[in-house]
């Protein structure tokens, strides 16, 4: 049999088993496209998110009710304390357009 008579034939096998037609052999990644996807089993692993503390704020805040949570209030004051040792989070950087625009709004 001629060649490309072979390929007619591999070509119609592809076609009637839904593969792909690849005579080249050039790695395309479908055995990779092939696989079942990972996403619903690793969604899984992981536990469901539970009710936050900063939910139950948000909640209540439309009806006016004030909350306190104590340990974010111990990290805002730790955020104060580094700030006034000098050990906060640096400034951002600012860009040639940004300080532009920062002086023309003055």
């Amino acid at each position: 049999m001629s060649s490309s008579r072979i390929l007619d034939l591999v070509k119609t096998q592809c076609r009637i088993f839904s593969l792909n037609f690849n005579p080249q052999r050039l790695r395309l990644g479908n055995k990779i496209l092939r696989q079942r996807l990972r996403g619903p089993a690793l969604a899984a692993w992981y536990p469901k998110k539970t009710v936050s503390f900063r939910d139950l704020q948000n909640t209540y805040k439309p009806l006016g009710l004030t909350t306190f949570d104590e340990a974010e209030d111990d990290r805002e004051e730790a955020i104060q304390i580094a700030k006034l040792r000098g050990k906060g989070r640096p400034k951002k950087k600012r860009t040639a357009a940004e300080s532009r625009s920062a002086k023309k709004k003055k």
